[in-house]
């Protein structure tokens, strides 16, 4: 087959080969659960995160995953809609995964500022009042 054959036998294939297509927005659901089990090990897992503002229990960690990860993917969602093009599913996908971070970010202060405003338990100041008296 010489140089000038090559682009016609291409040619004559193009037509019982599908174009190749693939679609970057919406993720899939493996995806989505990937990014929540990532989510829970940031959240209940020995992170910066975690040192900063404190871990997260893992009984609460993954419903708190769960809803992050749901409202990060309609805020996205809502401005990306159906991706008409590659283009507009790279921005929807950028936009998914900065609301993931803000709103992980937001939970962990939240919590953090909530736990620190809420009175020392019963418990803990009966401890120190022991502590104190000794």
């Amino acid at each position: 087959m010489g140089p000038d054959e090559l682009p016609k036998a291409a040619a004559a294939g193009a037509d019982e080969i599908s174009p190749f297509s693939f679609s970057i927005w919406p993720p899939t659901q493996r995806t989505r659960d990937a990014v929540v089990r990532r989510l829970v090990d940031t959240l209940a897992g020995d992170t910066l995160l975690c040192k900063r503002y404190g871990a997260v229990p893992a009984a609460d960690a993954e419903p708190a995953a769960r809803a992050i990860e749901a409202e990060a993917f309609d805020a996205a969602a809502v401005t990306g809609g159906a991706a008409a093009s590659v283009e507009e599913g790279i921005e929807a996908l950028q936009l998914y995964s900065k609301e993931v971070s803000r709103r992980l970010l937001d939970f962990v202060k939240s919590r953090s500022a909530a736990a620190k405003a809420e009175p020392p338990s019963e418990e803990a100041t009966a401890v120190k009042e022991e502590t104190s008296e000794a």
